[in-house]
């Protein structure tokens, strides 16, 4: 049987708590179908001491940087070092730690782990992203590095970056989904009850998730959406409904959803199928029509483009006991 894949996290002090978490819960979700685990994951820091958490607890590492030198894959979550964050810089302790780390190893950061990346001349001339709240401060101190704050994360191959907090669950589904395949990634995203699938692309910051009661923005335009799924909904009808032209509509939506309108409908009807298919016993055909894709084939292409499987590995993978 092949050997786990090993993993890394590397806890610097004062760890964002929430960020420290994730990696070992999602990774430690992937398991084959017969619960044998797929990953090997350390939790380290430079060395074997406690380490601080942001959320007001203390953890203590069972290794030290050593378990880096050994890593397949190494995670850097969210951290309040000053110095990367601050200077530009990195502690020698730390950068004598990164400094173990095998060429050719992958790479990841989530949330503010990035300045550490960047400070250790990782990201140089490559994409990347981060918290949005903390852009303006990353691309003041690493011009070098081609930040866009707008995405949840982005896989630049042997490097990758996510935003902040949440967006750390969708990029370590998305190592599941490219070390062991969908199926895999769909069950550990079950397991953990977490969407299995959010695009890299995706905007991490919307202006206004929810819109106010009353509001005379694009808010009630999609609730009218929603309740008309099974219907072709072009473009033009969601403007008037909302009564602006097409150009201030778009506008709008974009701001208030992160996404276009076609983008936001085309999700929700993947989103409504993926729910008939979990609970409902319909033929894939009945689903497709009703959530407005048409055909089992046109259905079958959008969860294959969007998640990686079939309509019935789908069902097969989230109504399993």
């Amino acid at each position: 049987m092949a050997t786990p894949h090993r993993i890394a996290v590397l806890a610097l002090d004062p760890v964002v708590g929430f960020d420290l978490t994730i990696p070992p819960t999602i990774f430690g979700a992937a398991t084959r179908a017969d619960g044998t685990p797929l990953y090997d994951v350390k939790i380290c820091g430079v060395r074997a001491e406690p380490v601080r958490a942001s959320a007001g607890f203390t953890i203590v590492p069972d290794h030290g940087a050593e378990a880096l030198a050994e890593a397949d894959t190494v995670i850097i979550p969210g951290t309040y070092l000053p110095e990367p964050r601050h200077l530009g810089t990195l502690p020698e302790d730390v950068a004598e730690a990164l400094a173990l780390i095998r060429p050719g190893t992958r790479i990841a950061s989530i949330c503010t782990g990035a300045f550490v990346l960047a400070a250790a001349g990782l990201l140089d001339s490559r994409p990347a992203t981060t918290h949005w709240i903390r852009a303006e401060m990353f691309r003041a101190l690493y011009p070098q590095v081609k930040l866009d704050e707008d995405l949840l994360f982005i896989d630049d191959g042997d490097v990758l970056t996510s935003a902040g907090l949440g967006a750390g669950v969708d990029l370590c589904l998305h190592l599941v989904r490219s070390d062991f395949g969908s199926e895999v990634a769909n069950r550990a995203a079950r397991h953990c009850v977490v969407p299995p699938w959010r695009d890299g692309g995706q905007s991490q910051y919307i202006e206004r998730a929810v819109p106010d009661e009353g509001s005379d923005g694009t808010g009630p335009t999609r609730v009218w959406a929603l309740e008309r799924l099974d219907q072709e909904i072009s473009l033009a009808a969601m403007a008037s409904y909302a009564r602006m032209s097409v150009r201030t509509f778009s506008r709008r939506f974009k701001a208030e959803t992160g996404q276009s309108p076609g983008t936001w409908l085309l999700q929700q009807r993947i989103r409504h199928a993926c729910h008939l298919l979990e609970t409902t016993d319909l033929p894939v055909d009945r689903i497709a029509e009703a959530a407005g894709l048409g055909t089992s084939a046109s259905l079958r292409h959008h969860l294959r483009s969007s998640l990686g499987v079939s309509p019935l590995a789908y069902r097969k993978t989230f109504r399993a006991a």
